[in-house]
């Protein structure tokens, strides 16, 4: 129970009265990656750098002390890190032991990952089959597809990041997501036009013409995670006014108190779900209150 009576104080504190303490934390443990996606930045998949289990042990001491509650573990791939004999699971059993109250996973799932002990795991499914293939590699699907059925997790969900060559295949992912007996739930973000992949943002229309389908696909019962404050919240231009909820640690160690899309000036056109998702919080929206506490808690 004291993990609920923390919420409404961190908000008490960090948005009425104003201190500005992170909540959540994504943390990236490598660049190492099994995938080269068309929408990823070289960053993103170098394979240069494997965090040394100290730095880790630094970061998240550092994040906690600052507030954050909420890990995301992400890379590259980042059940592919490393030190010595220690694993993603070991960082996730360090995390628990610090006092994060939860701890999630985000996989391209083209291994295994029945293993991880996170709370929650996030498995990237950027198109229906040949569409996720399409960016994602040939055979990725099918791939990710056996891992999911045969992971046994309780808490494994998909995400989506809708761009110009997938946003037809919307509608498909969720009926997947829905269908499928091993799959919890559905998040859908917007492509952010990185340096180098501007060409894949889908344009306004396109856009907001994708959000009325999540909408009326939600309020029909398939499980977006998404709240539909959230979501209509997407519709304008992006802001880092409420990024500062979520602290990011780089491959390289840099600490940024927000989205490293500020640092790249791409804000105006985030795609991000949680950018809405942060506003709605902000703004005591009920639905995306309870989303949030059905994700994390």
């Amino acid at each position: 129970m004291k993990n609920y009576f923390y919420l409404p104080a961190w908000y008490l504190k960090n948005v009425a009265g104003k201190q500005h303490k992170p909540l959540q934390t994504v943390l990236f443990l490598t660049d190492y990656c099994n995938l080269k996606c068309r929408h990823c930045t070289q960053d993103g998949h170098a394979g240069t750098t494997m965090k040394p289990w100290r730095q880790i042990e630094e970061e998240l001491r550092f994040s906690y002390a600052q507030g954050s509650r909420f890990l995301d573990l992400e890379g590259g791939e980042p059940t592919l890190w490393r030190d010595g004999s220690l694993g993603i699971n070991d960082v996730i059993r360090l995390a628990k032991e610090i006092g994060f109250f939860s701890v999630t996973v985000t996989t391209n799932g083209q291994k295994p990952f029945g293993y991880l002990k996170a709370d929650s795991i996030w498995v990237s499914v950027d198109g229906y089959k040949k569409v996720h293939d399409l960016i994602r590699g040939e055979g990725a699907f099918a791939k990710l597809d056996k891992n999911i059925s045969e992971s046994g997790h309780p808490a494994v969900s998909i995400n989506m990041a809708v761009n110009n060559l997938n946003w037809k295949s919307v509608r498909d992912v969720v009926r997947y997501a829905k269908q499928h007996p091993g799959i919890r739930s559905v998040s859908v973000n917007f492509h952010t036009p990185y340096p180098g992949t501007e060409n894949l943002m889908p344009d306004k229309e396109t856009k907001n013409r994708v959000i009325d389908l999540l909408i009326t696909m939600k309020r029909a019962g398939y499980p977006i995670m998404n709240s539909v404050s959230g979501l209509n919240q997407m519709r304008g231009k992006g802001s880092s006014e409420y990024c500062w909820i979520t602290n990011f640690i780089l491959t390289d160690g840099s600490r940024l108190s927000s989205c490293p899309g500020k640092l790249m000036g791409v804000c105006e056109n985030c795609g991000f779900s949680m950018s809405g998702e942060m506003r709605s919080v902000v703004h005591f929206k009920p639905d995306t209150l309870l989303a949030g506490l059905k994700l994390r808690m």
